[in-house]
């Protein structure tokens, strides 16, 4: 995983690594593969939750990813996107599957609706950047 990636997760309590096996059969069971950034992070932690800047991201571990977003009925309210987790409180970290670069984008989890998607990053470093330079909203 990329050096500059990690600067932004050293304070995060990471989960052990994934099996690259369950990524995949993840990816296909969704239909689309994880953005490269992303997929390394997965390699090198199974989520985690912690600081980030101001600001609080807990990631989600790979194989939780289709019963969570299941739970949260996101295909009915907001179809195209995957929570692949969340700032621990009411906002939702996703994948956005409209689009074919899948960037990484914000979303209330009450009122979910795809009106309410704020992008927070075209690319997993870009999205780290982001949560751990502004301050936090609260």
């Amino acid at each position: 995983m990329d050096t500059s990636i990690q600067q932004y997760l050293k304070s995060l309590d990471l989960n052990d690594p994934a099996d690259p096996n369950v990524i995949r059969n993840v990816e296909n069971q969704l239909g689309f593969q994880f953005p490269k950034e992303y997929f390394k992070f997965l390699l090198h932690s199974n989520g985690g939750e912690g600081p980030i800047g101001d600001n609080f991201l807990q990631l989600w571990k790979v194989e939780e990813l289709i019963e969570d977003n299941e739970g949260y009925s996101v295909e009915e309210f907001a179809p195209g996107l995957w929570i692949i987790g969340s700032d621990g409180g009411d906002t939702a970290y996703c994948l956005d599957t409209r689009s074919k670069e899948l960037p990484f984008v914000s979303m209330p989890f009450i009122g979910m609706d795809l009106d309410e998607v704020e992008v927070c990053g075209s690319t997993f470093h870009e999205f780290l950047k982001i949560l751990y330079t502004e301050p936090n909203a609260d």
